[in-house]
């Protein structure tokens, strides 16, 4: 006799299956990586019923970035309320989704657990199928959200926190990695650089909209060769702005901190955009995104668009809201797992080191 768990797990695959011929399929989705905790319901990878995200940043303001344990509390208390959010706004019932989909990774692992955790529940007590989402790969996916006619192949320069990838995804789900940093990524550079201009929390928002006011020529930093033809290095172009900051304010100079954020950020957006632009030439690329929270930067925005445009190549980026942590995203990734027939089984933990490739 099978075990019960390998009884609901088989189960699962068999109404997944099923689902791949069903009209219309929604999915209720729930992101908590970090310091968001969002929940969406998705009908066929691309509609947006509800999209729901409880920010945390008032929270870590006070130490001027995440704290762990902190986002894991939090979740454990938003959890059930973004769901509970999602499902109303969509205007169904719990009842009413066909499948459950969460991110297990990467990201924090308190935060991710609590997520696994919540969803791998709510997917037992509904006898619904649970997909698991690279964090990622949900970004890459919130394209599809904002862009219905996008369809692979594409080439996708990944952007965030944690991630600076040029990613080429020839079908969907399926992705080569083909650039990377070698060391700090682009989000990552932008917080540090906020921090020695004394930006509050969150850092990389607050560069941006200074660099608006400033003179990007002010101050010219270094870009990093590296060996990999495509991979971006920022930790050197961090460190020449920490020095020259670092000696005005020995000098006792008052930083003009307006022109030094525009300075550091077109340092950034010129490398960005330099490779990536690089690597669509060289693959024969035909189509370019963005995805991640830095591809919310209002000069990489205007930067990629007008080098795609001297190549007559479209640019496909979300809006401005999908750029961060959000469930939606999440929950267009899984549709396109579901049609793969991926299911989680009731094992399913969170794996904050998860790699997309």
């Amino acid at each position: 006799m099978p075990s019960s768990q390998t009884a609901f797990e088989a189960r699962m695959r068999e109404k997944a299956e099923q689902l791949k011929h069903k009209e219309n399929v929604r999915i209720l989705a729930l992101e908590t990586s970090c310091d968001e905790t969002a929940a969406a319901v998705i009908e066929n990878g691309r509609k947006i019923l509800s999209n729901i995200v409880f920010s945390q940043i008032d929270l870590h303001a006070l130490y001027g970035g995440v704290v762990p344990e902190i986002a894991s509390r939090a979740h454990v208390e938003a959890c059930d309320r973004v769901v509970d959010e999602a499902v109303s706004a969509a205007g169904i019932r719990l009842e009413d989704v066909d499948a459950l989909a969460v991110t297990y990774g990467p990201g924090l692992v308190g935060a991710l657990l609590t997520g696994v955790s919540c969803m791998k529940g709510l997917s037992y007590a509904l006898d619904k199928p649970l997909i698991p989402v690279n964090h990622i790969e949900g970004h890459i996916s919130a394209n599809f959200l904002s862009h219905p006619d996008l369809k692979p192949p594409f080439l996708c320069l990944v952007v965030s926190g944690g991630h600076s990838h040029l990613v080429q995804v020839p079908d969907y789900g399926e992705y080569h990695l083909i650039g990377q940093t070698v060391d700090d990524a682009a989000g990552e550079a932008f917080d540090k650089a906020a921090r020695v201009l004394s930006l509050p929390y969150p850092g990389g928002p607050r560069v941006d909209k200074l660099a608006e006011e400033g003179n990007p020529d002010y101050l010219h930093l270094p870009h990093p060769h590296v060996e990999g033809r495509y991979d971006y290095s920022f930790s050197g172009m961090k460190t020449a702005f920490l020095n020259a900051c670092h000696t005005m304010e020995m000098k006792g100079e008052e930083l003009p901190k307006a022109d030094l954020a525009a300075s550091f950020r077109k340092a950034v957006v010129d490398s960005l955009v330099e490779k990536a632009v690089l690597a669509a030439k060289e693959t024969g690329t035909r189509q370019m995104a963005m995805a991640g929270g830095v591809s919310a930067n209002r000069l990489l925005r205007r930067s990629m668009q007008e080098a795609c445009d001297r190549m007559h190549m479209p640019l496909y980026m979300p809006e401005i809201h999908l750029c961060t942590d959000n469930g939606a995203m999440i929950g267009s990734a899984a549709y396109y797992r579901l049609l793969k027939g991926e299911v989680a089984p009731l094992t399913l933990n969170a794996v904050p080191g998860l790699r997309l490739v």
